[in-house]
């Protein structure tokens, strides 16, 4: 008989529970569960949070709401199976759980679930549907975000016609998944849901204007808001924040600006004594997208507005005054990382209250100041967490029996010189079971954005490829955001110079390092990685293969078809008053130079990033023989949603990679 010691019955168990696990495969897509939207209760008991889920079979996604206790283990989900509902919140009483759905083929209205128990009852019964809400602090009534009806249109037989000619005359004329823009705009309504009250809303807003994000004065008096009521609120960002009283008769007549900030003001939050509005401020809008988003607190009657955050130089978002008032909690975006943290409204003592090499995705606060947060990490899709600091603790295992049966990549965070000595930042995943002897396949994916990074959250796509035998390459070069503003600005009209040495230094450091092999290696992205993408293959042929999806590549083919003339014009300026830049910088000029061998795909109802220049592109490499492939997916959009679809480009990232980086048949 052999005898086996502890230390080896450890090594044995540990090989089988190995043994047990497998790698990802890209149906595990629809396996993986994406947890969101952590709502804590008033008095810090539950947190209610959303959980989607996607049935390939089925060929469709549901999102459905459930509730985690902060005390036990306690789980249970709050809506049913068979029909989607979202954006929970709780009555500031507590007594009651509301979200939107949209029931038996209706528009999406708000229901609210007693907490005493029963069926969730509708609250609100508009024509056109509610896109959002917010409970007032006596939990009375509701402040609805609802858009203009559309106006009925009849046919000589007096029916109602099918089809009517868009008649467009604003400057921003269309957007990406909503189509052309009429002049239908969303305004603030209020609706007493006291019982016995009629379901009937009053509109508090009018104009020409979008107005969107209510937030209740503590009195509940008040809603402050977001709109942009220039002139010409198509020619610029510049959102404000208003005031207008919850009971105004007139629609909005009489409004109150709080803030005068050139940039786009967002996010409202009050301070518990009604006195102080803390947002986020964008104080540099002349260079659009690359601005950093600050902190800043106005007087809640208007009047000059104090930014806390100018010394730390990093995006925030979601501000929220502390129960005391005396602090304002916000999210951080930071080197790869997002973090939760807060300063005293003086500007001092800023402190990180959920900090690590993690990426915060949202967060909430009960009325004694207790925090829910939603936290990924690269091995940990996004769950619900209960605390701050050394209290944190995981309230939700919703994808842990599919966590366990998987081996995934080990993933470093690296730092490395670029080409003029800047530090870059980036993520290497590492395939399971990683033999530091052997040089892997390599993949180069490039994020979008630009202003976006990678960070430590949980990556389905990386974990994909290294699944499938890949070093994965992820960096955030220069234009990510995360790293300070002038890294971000860095590429101001000059896309494709300092981005492309970034991503190319990755690339050396995985060589460097022994991880890359230097004859197989691979690029892709979506978006402006995409653009991206297109950039390298027109600079280097070090690579085997390359995919671009829903990219551009000749620029002044798109002013005016897709949605961003306002960017456009902001950074490159009028295509026929400085055609040289716009030239200059569309990789598609250099389209003579690509021999990688690239797979082009997009959205054909894309116009965010028109499927047109895909088109372009795919002719030239057929033109020029270069190896390609047009692939286009039918009433998609910028992203893919279609589970199916989704799969198929999974399919084909591997197939394309697997025969031209790999060399497989």
């Amino acid at each position: 008989m052999i005898r086996m010691i502890p230390g080896l019955l450890a090594l044995a168990a540990a090989s089988a529970a190995a043994q047990e696990t497998r790698l990802l495969e890209p149906e595990d897509l629809f396996a993986l569960q994406s947890v969101s939207n952590p709502v804590i209760s008033p008095d810090g008991g539950w947190v209610a949070y959303t959980v989607n889920s996607t049935s390939l079979e089925e060929d469709s996604s549901e999102t459905r709401i459930w509730m985690a206790s902060t005390t036990d283990d306690t789980v249970l989900p709050m809506t049913g199976e068979g029909s989607s509902a979202g954006n929970p919140q709780w009555s500031p009483d507590g007594r009651y759980l509301s979200f939107t759905a949209s029931r038996n083929d209706g528009e999406s209205q708000v229901w609210a679930l007693d907490r005493r128990g029963g069926e969730a009852v509708q609250l609100t019964h508009v024509e056109q549907g509610v896109s959002d809400y917010a409970w007032s602090p006596d939990s009375s009534r509701l402040a609805l975000v609802i858009r203009d009806p559309e106006e009925e249109s009849e046919g000589e037989d007096g029916e109602e016609e099918e089809a009517r000619p868009w008649v467009i005359d604003r400057l921003q004329f269309k957007r990406d998944y909503t189509g052309y823009l009429d002049r239908r705009r969303t305004h603030l309504f209020v609706q007493d849901v006291a019982p016995g009250a009629e379901p009937e809303a009053m509109q508090i807003t009018s104009g020409d204007y979008d107005d969107s994000d209510p937030v209740w004065s503590p009195d509940g008096s008040l809603i402050a808001f977001v709109s942009n009521r220039t002139e010409e609120p198509d020619a610029n960002d510049n959102t404000d924040i208003w005031v207008v009283a919850a009971d105004n008769p007139d629609a909005g007549a009489t409004l109150l600006q709080i803030t005068s900030n050139p940039g786009s003001d967002t996010s409202p939050a009050w301070s518990p004594d009604g006195l102080t509005i803390a947002h986020v401020s964008v104080t540099q809008p002349e260079i659009i997208w690359y601005a950093t988003n600050h902190l800043a607190i106005s007087p809640a009657t208007g009047g000059p507005a104090r930014v806390l955050t100018g010394r730390i130089d990093r995006n925030v978002n979601s501000p929220r005054f502390s129960p005391d008032g005396g602090e304002v909690l916000f999210g951080l975006e930071d080197s790869g990382e997002r973090h939760l943290a807060s300063i005293d409204t003086s500007g001092e003592n800023f402190r990180r209250l959920i900090e690590g090499p993690l990426s915060l995705r949202g967060w909430s606060q009960s009325d004694d100041g207790q925090i829910a947060s939603l936290v990924s990490e690269p091995h940990l899709p996004a769950e619900v967490f209960y605390g701050a600091g050394d209290e944190r603790r995981q309230l939700t295992f919703t994808n842990r029996p599919w966590l366990d049966e998987l081996q995934l990549a080990e993933v470093e965070n690296a730092q490395f010189p670029s080409a003029d000595g800047t530090e870059v930042e980036g993520f290497i995943f590492k395939p399971p079971g990683f033999d530091e002897s052997f040089r892997y396949p390599t993949l180069l994916r490039i994020h979008g954005g630009p202003v976006a990074q990678y960070d430590f959250a949980f990556n389905f796509e990386a974990q994909l490829f290294a699944a499938n035998g890949y070093v994965v390459v992820m960096t955030n070069p220069r234009g990510s955001s995360g790293y300070g503003q002038d890294f971000s600005h860095a590429i101001w009209a000059d896309w494709g110079v300092r981005d492309f040495e970034d991503v190319m230094a990755g690339v050396d450091y995985a060589i460097e390092q022994g991880y890359a092999d230097p004859d197989r290696l691979g690029v892709g992205g979506w978006s402006y990685g995409g653009i991206l993408t297109n950039y390298v293959i027109t600079k280097s042929d070090r690579f085997k293969g390359a995919i671009t999806g829903a990219s551009m590549a000749l620029y002044r083919a798109n002013y005016g078809h897709d949605h961003y003339q306002l960017e456009w014009e902001g950074e490159v300026g009028l295509p026929w008053e400085n055609a040289e830049a716009w030239e200059r910088m569309s990789p598609f000029n250099f389209v003579a130079n690509v021999v990688t061998p690239t797979l082009i795909m997009g959205g054909d109802h894309d116009w965010n990033v028109p499927i047109q220049n895909s088109e372009q592109l795919y002719q030239a490499l057929r033109r020029l023989g270069v190896e390609t492939q047009l692939v286009v997916y039918p009433n998609e959009h910028h992203g893919i949603r279609k589970p199916a679809f989704q799969l198929d480009r999974l399919e084909r990232y591997l197939a394309w990679y697997g025969k031209y980086v790999k060399g497989a048949p």
